[in-house]
């Protein structure tokens, strides 16, 4: 397929992604917010079932479950966010990695381990990038750009804070136990692109 062609599909409407985006979010609302509250939540989102996990989801759920989340609980949005993209790292681990690559990644030095992990997030950005556009500078540096979405509602802070805190647990887990990927304060209120740095501490 070529980069023109693979653009134009990203623009369709109907975008897929992997069903943890809505699954370890849920399981962390009910955690936090209570059974009851979480299902008004899924109401107002339109999920009248959660995914199985065994299939992809239109990205649509994802994107409506964290705007309704962000209405009902604008601070606890943010804090739900962190812990689902957290454990949505944990389930790629234990799940999607080939046990191998993840030793490997761990024992390498980080300078070399790092380029290897955002090769291999980059080849498979489909499966959570949904209609957006991901594109990386190097090993420690990304973005995600929802221009060419149409977004008929620009996501919440809460969709993109969730993006740092799946790179960060995948960076803490297979590249060096101090990373921490943070996004770059924006220039504008809902920028479509947002930038994101991977750093160690001192």
């Amino acid at each position: 397929m070529s980069n023109r062609a693979r653009l134009h599909a990203r623009r369709k409407p109907g975008a897929l992604i992997g069903p943890n985006a809505v699954l370890q979010a849920v399981a962390v609302m009910e955690e936090r917010l209570g059974v009851a509250e979480t299902a008004a939540i899924l109401a107002d989102a339109q999920i009248e079932r959660l995914p199985t996990g065994e299939h992809m989801i239109p990205e649509v759920e994802a994107l409506r479950l964290h705007r309704w989340l962000a209405m009902h609980d604008p601070m606890g949005a943010l804090v739900i966010a962190e812990e689902s993209g957290a454990r949505t790292a944990d389930y790629i681990i234990a799940n999607r990695i080939p046990r191998a690559a993840a030793w490997l990644l761990r024992h390498l030095p980080a300078r070399f381990a790092a380029p290897l992990l955002m090769g291999a997030i980059r080849k498979h950005a489909w499966t959570f990038i949904g209609a957006g556009v991901f594109t990386t500078e190097g090993a420690w540096r990304f973005a995600i750009d929802r221009s060419a979405a149409d977004d008929s509602i620009p996501p919440p802070d809460s969709l993109f804070l969730w993006y740092a805190a799946v790179f960060t647990r995948l960076y803490r887990v297979l590249v060096a136990p101090d990373c921490t990927c943070r996004m770059a304060e924006p220039e504008q209120d809902f920028p479509p692109r947002r930038a994101y740095s991977i750093r160690r501490a001192a």
